[in-house]
């Protein structure tokens, strides 16, 4: 089993990085203006801008 890639308001970071919003349907049409921030390991995700968005690890 692998490990947890999108993350919910109030999960914990698992590791040191940059994660951004993503969206229900940011594949196929992205979303504007996504929040990008930086958390180290066991910092807590913060609100999104809209409920059916989701935290994901940005790999620049």
């Amino acid at each position: 089993m692998g490990e947890k890639t999108e993350f919910s308001q109030g999960d914990t970071a698992p590791n040191d990085g940059t994660y951004i919003e993503i969206g229900e349907n940011d594949f196929h049409m992205g979303i504007n203006d996504p929040l990008m921030i930086d958390l180290k390991q066991g910092q807590k995700f913060p609100e999104n801008k809209n409920h059916n968005r989701k935290w994901k690890r940005f790999n620049q």
